[in-house]
């Protein structure tokens, strides 16, 4: 099984949270690369069964510039073979909580084999630990699932 999480962070705390997921797949005997995304070359894609997206917010609900490259990418290229995952940070104060989530949701629902989404307050803390198995088991549940087809 070939999974990838991309990610960006600004303050640290998706990083803490995909290095979390990351952890969780490993415990489920899953072998997963973990990516910053500027260390991830978007032509490799479809190299990948699944691709996890850790995102940040910014400004107003807004998707972080670094990332815009990867969102333009699944847009474009043709990945409806690839089953998709997000996963964020975000303030519940701001009116538009985990908003980069949302839009990188949308988006990947019509373009891939979107799973699951995640959206985490500031970041994981231990009540947050159970959301964060059942999002890599449905994850890897989807993988199964589309492998087979």
């Amino acid at each position: 099984m070939k999974i990838a999480i991309v990610y960006s962070s600004k303050t640290g705390n998706t990083e803490e949270l995909v290095h979390l997921i990351q952890e969780l797949f490993i415990r489920k005997n899953v072998v997963v690369k973990l990516f910053r995304i500027e260390q991830f070359d978007i032509n490799d894609l479809n190299y990948y069964e699944a691709i996890v997206i850790g995102t940040y917010t910014w400004g107003n609900g807004n998707i972080p510039h670094e990332m815009m490259g990867i969102f333009r990418a699944f847009e474009m290229k043709d990945l409806k073979n690839i089953v998709t995952a997000v996963v964020g940070t975000g303030d519940s104060g701001y009116p538009n909580f985990c908003g980069a989530v949302d839009e990188f949701k949308s988006m990947l629902y019509y373009h891939t084999h979107l799973a699951v989404t995640l959206k985490i307050e500031v970041s994981p803390q231990k009540e947050d630990l159970n959301r964060c198995i059942r999002f890599v088991e449905i994850v890897l549940e989807k993988v199964l699932l589309y492998r087979a087809v």
